[in-house]
């Protein structure tokens, strides 16, 4: 098949779980011998200004074609609307449209009949960092995606309750994926930061208000604990959020700000941490906690429905927004080792039984050919076709 995507902000990079998203869906469906091309940003990169001028024409097999934008609101509508007359030029088999700001050019894309597949990761429209204008182009964008489009896919059953029940119409549930990773010891971050291994509570992942970061400073502050707090993320998303968790940090030197991160260092924070902390508002399937969980993390959530999806009874979960009870389940696993090391023990297996990017790609590829089938199904094919999973079936 011929095959556009449309929404995310560019590849490679690790600017956000839709980037990785489509990276890891994008290099496969090449490699299994489909042409596929992918609509990267201009713009500025959340990373620094030494990235905004990098570009790429390809990667791993994949075309790229790299919109000219702006930054501020206009940013999203321009760049979607070029890459989506870029595509009716093309005359794809089909496009991609990821996030449900992208999703607002969908009846464009339709209108010159092109066959347009939606990925809804979350309810964008809620999270806390969105004005007035914002909100009201993402609920469009979102029915969109609900109503015009040839298929509509979430990442929850949560998202996909919300979606028929406020537009009537069925959604097909997708997945992150996760491979397995090599644990690595404490050197880099020890140079950096002056970490150990067990020595530190992990929060890594983009920082913004709907990831719900100043209830758990909050709570870390309260709580009776040698170890250290690791936020670790960039402030760039939103500079203003970033400064008061600051301010509400000071005077604490148990609470790092490692700022961006990438590479190994991520590795060794995932490899070395006593517990990884998600305590979220809002998500669709957080690809921090997949990757925590598949590096054998202990791991403490809020208990929205789109984590204890991911986690079933994997992990500890706190109720979301309740700064006590978060600050008591701290407690709870800074003083019962044991009960961290039980979890510990069956996080990895968990997610690695279940979140395959190989299976995920293997769904789209249906879906985009007309086969409106759930990711359970095609885990349930594989399951009866092949058994679980060999480490060698898993590709790195």
């Amino acid at each position: 098949m011929k095959i556009a995507i449309i929404g995310h902000k560019r590849i490679p990079s690790n600017e956000g779980g839709i980037e990785k998203g489509v990276e890891m869906h994008a290099v496969r469906m090449a490699a299994l011998g489909h042409s596929v091309t992918v609509y990267n940003r201009g713009g500025h990169n959340v990373f620094g200004k030494e990235y905004d001028g990098e570009r790429r024409k390809a990667y791993k097999g994949v075309r790229i074609v790299t919109i000219p934008t702006m930054s501020g609101a206009l940013c999203v509508p321009i760049y979607s609307f070029l890459a989506t007359l870029h595509c009716i030029i093309s005359r794809y088999d089909v496009v991609s449209y990821r996030a449900s700001g992208s999703c607002v050019m969908i009846p464009l894309a339709k209108l010159f009949g092109l066959r347009c597949v939606a990925s809804l990761h979350g309810i964008d429209s809620q999270r806390d960092k969105w004005g007035k204008f914002a909100r009201r182009y993402l609920r469009f964008g979102e029915k969109m995606a609900a109503t015009k489009a040839d298929a509509c896919l979430v990442l929850s059953q949560n998202t996909r309750d919300y979606i028929r029940n406020k537009y009537g119409t069925k959604a097909i549930i997708f997945a992150n994926g996760i491979t397995k990773p090599q644990l690595l010891e404490a050197c880099e971050i020890k140079k950096r930061f002056g970490l150990e291994k067990d020595g530190y509570y992990l929060s890594l992942g983009r920082i913004v208000p709907e990831k719900g970061l100043h209830y758990l400073i909050q709570a870390f502050r309260a709580c009776k604990t040698g170890k250290k707090l690791v936020i670790a993320g960039g402030g760039e998303a939103d500079s203003q959020y970033y400064s008061e968790l600051k301010k509400m940090a000071e005077g604490d030197e148990r609470i790092l700000f490692t700022g961006y991160v990438k590479g190994r260092v991520i590795g060794e924070l995932y490899s070395n941490a006593y517990v990884f902390l998600l305590p979220s508002n809002l998500e669709g399937m957080a690809n921090a906690l997949l990757e925590a969980m598949s590096y054998g993390n202990c791991c403490l959530v809020s208990d929205i429905p789109e984590n204890v999806e991911v986690t079933g009874d994997s992990a500890l979960t706190f109720k979301k927004g309740d700064i006590e009870d978060l600050k008591q389940k701290i407690q709870y696993l800074e003083d019962e080792q044991k009960e961290a090391a039980q979890y510990r023990g069956g996080a990895q297996q968990h997610v690695l039984d279940r979140y395959n990017w190989d299976l995920i790609v293997e769904q789209m590829l249906e879906i985009y050919q007309g086969n409106l089938i759930h990711y359970e199904e095609v885990l349930e094919r594989h399951r009866r076709r092949e058994g679980q999973w060999s480490k060698n079936e898993r590709l790195e």
